[in-house]
């Protein structure tokens, strides 16, 4: 059983990717033997969706850039869960997440291959209250069209997921709430997927 992370931002290595790792690692640790892998999207080239319809035909997309090698990850036995991650650009997700959910449609015309995987969202903010909760739902809508079943962060938050703060003194380093919202959607996305698919 496996959860893939996909950090949307981008720039490598920053907040939202921070924030993944904090999030996959309590996901390791609730579900002992569960595997993780993170794709950054940051040195991806992922364009948009030209709604050409060709990936209606079969799990092939007219594009050539580099959204078709991620497709192994997306559909690999054993795929029991996904969090994506994003910084808020006003008030949303990043265009990379957006290019990468509207290309993801792939997934939903050839059998519907995220039903029933957990999905869960971070979003990492320059304030405290930048919009993440804005960005998180835009996401989820994505993951709904997929059928795949949403998780936020679980308890004793339990909000819409990870919500994170990485403008202040020190950055996400020192967002110890955010982190542990972070913490708290990982443990709930492998949680849950453990019980559907463990």
């Amino acid at each position: 059983m496996r959860i893939l992370g996909i950090s949307a931002s981008p720039r490598q290595g920053q907040g939202s990717f921070l924030a993944l790792l904090a999030a996959l690692e309590a996901a390791r640790q609730a579900v002992p033997g569960l595997e993780t892998s993170l794709v950054e999207l940051a040195d991806k080239d992922i364009n948009g969706c030209l709604a050409c319809g060709h990936c209606a035909k079969g799990l092939a997309c007219s594009q050539s850039d580099d959204f078709p090698g991620l497709l192994g990850e997306l559909t690999a036995p054993g795929l029991a869960g996904l969090i994506l991650a994003t910084p808020v650009y006003f008030g949303g997700m990043t265009s990379q997440a957006k290019a990468f959910l509207d290309r993801a449609v792939i997934l939903r015309r050839n059998g519907f291959r995220l039903r029933d995987r957990v999905g869960g969202v971070i979003a990492v903010g320059g304030f405290r209250n930048g919009g993440q909760e804005l960005a998180i739902q835009g996401i989820h809508a994505a993951m709904l069209t997929q059928d795949m079943i949403i998780v936020g962060d679980g308890m004793p938050t339990s909000h819409f997921g990870g919500t994170c703060f990485s403008g202040g003194p020190g950055g996400m380093a020192v967002d110890e709430f955010g982190l542990t919202t972070a913490r708290g959607l990982g443990r709930r996305v492998s949680e849950l997927a453990a019980k559907i698919w463990g």
